[in-house]
């Protein structure tokens, strides 16, 4: 039955391939698969297989694929992608000696992919359970790991019709999982090779503000004549609903200067958010040091630098709320600044988790975001103490991802297996 719905779902995306853009893609891509590891697998050479559903999964596995480059150089990284949203941004990626899309889960795809890649361990990351992948890497004898997984008594493994696909569980030879309650979910279903040690997504913002890079503009943008701080507003992933809170904020409130980076730049919304500016602004590639000090508005209108603009800031606004769910609260709050954002979070621990630290709040409407920038601006041991505790959510939490690899690789070492890819 698996099988057949795999099959299913791989013919109506080849159907459909003709008319939808990102069908098309991820049909183009996978033919490339095979030719991919044709030519690039080095024979003799020892592969990690990580598999990342999209960008957002590869962003939790990024701080472990790093660290194996650096910690473990007798490995190699074959990074594999299932979305067109994660490949097409991440297919240059420098971390892994080949990326490539994942070939959909039918028993022929699997043969030939494990006889091509013959990868030596096999990570999964956060959701992603390919039964007929798992089942071919178990007989193998590969070892495989699944890291900063989540787990909820709703999903189909749990279900009382679906015992026979809660055994994929069963194959990984560990489960790195997020939290306590996903550990003793598993456990109460028989399934014990189970460890709780965060979400790696912690360490890999831990790790860009290490990295971040020095932006000489918006530091000249937030600074006065006489060197000291502007209050800044960094409002990242911007969609037109939230601009439609924050911008007149903004514009009545002639203390204050505002970055904004929306999750859209293209030329139409770059002119619907200036259509809304009241005030002087600036285009990021316009700017310099000199013209940057005579606007009160700057907009990101290229991709790279958000991550790094939140330093700049002494509140961050992430975007998405008032859509389809908030985008990434610890980009902002690991710089130690409180985070606003939208009603739509209930799917978003770390933005629940926040919210409970102190260091976060949602807002609904725009007097409650009014309401919440006029107590920041008022109370400078407020906004302090916000952002404090912002700050140490994201700290207190970091280390999954030594945990795990301190942990995978002992189980290697003591095991030392040598699988069968016949």
């Amino acid at each position: 039955m698996y099988t057949f719905a795999i099959a299913f779902y791989t013919f109506i995306v080849r159907l459909i391939a003709p008319f939808h853009k990102k069908a098309r893609k991820m049909v183009k891509g996978q033919r490339n698969t095979f030719r991919i590891l044709t030519e690039n697998i080095q024979p003799g050479a020892s592969y990690i297989w990580f598999h990342a559903a999209s960008l957002g999964e590869f962003e939790q596995g990024r701080p472990l694929m790093e660290r194996i480059k650096a910690q473990h150089p007798e490995y190699r990284i074959l990074l594999t992608f299932f979305s067109p949203s994660g490949y097409e941004v991440r297919k240059n990626y420098e971390g892994a000696d080949i990326v490539c899309y994942l070939p959909f889960d039918l028993p022929h795809h699997v043969r030939r992919f494990l006889q091509l890649a013959r990868p030596a361990m096999a990570i999964f990351i956060k959701y992603e359970f390919w039964m007929n992948y798992l089942t071919a890497l178990d007989k193998r004898q590969v070892p495989t790991y699944i890291i900063s997984a989540v787990f909820r008594p709703h999903q189909i493994f749990f279900r009382w019709y679906a015992k026979r696909y809660k055994r994929v569980l069963n194959m990984f030879d560990k489960l790195y999982v997020q939290d306590t309650a996903s550990t003793e979910l598993l456990t109460k279903n028989r399934i014990n090779r189970v460890v709780t040690c965060g979400d790696t997504r912690f360490d890999r913002v831990l790790d860009i503000r290490a990295r971040a890079k020095k932006l000489p503009i918006l530091k000249a943008f937030t600074t006065d004549a006489t060197g000291g701080k502007i209050f800044t507003l960094v409002a990242g992933s911007s969609w037109p609903k939230d601009e439609e809170i924050i911008i007149p904020y903004f514009n009545d409130y002639p203390g204050m200067k505002l970055i904004i980076a929306p999750h859209e730049i293209h030329e139409g919304h770059l002119q619907e958010i200036i259509s809304r500016l009241k005030r002087p602004f600036l285009l990021y590639t316009e700017a310099n040091e000199e013209n940057v000090k005579e606007v009160d508005c700057l907009i990101i209108n290229c991709f790279g630098l958000l991550s790094s603009s939140y330093e700049y800031g002494e509140v961050a606004y992430v975007g998405g709320g008032f859509g389809a769910g908030i985008h990434n609260v610890l980009e902002a709050a690991v710089y130690g600044i409180p985070v606003i954002f939208g009603p739509n979070f209930y799917k978003f621990r770390e933005a629940k988790a926040l919210i409970e630290s102190g260091g976060g709040f949602s807002i609904h409407t725009a007097d409650e975001f009014n309401d919440r920038m006029r107590t920041f601006t008022a109370s400078p041991e407020i906004l302090m103490d916000a952002g404090t505790r912002a700050g140490n959510y994201v700290s207190s939490n970091g280390g999954a991802t030594e945990v795990i690899l301190k942990d995978i690789f002992e189980i290697r070492n003591r095991c030392n297996p040598s699988p069968n890819l016949e």
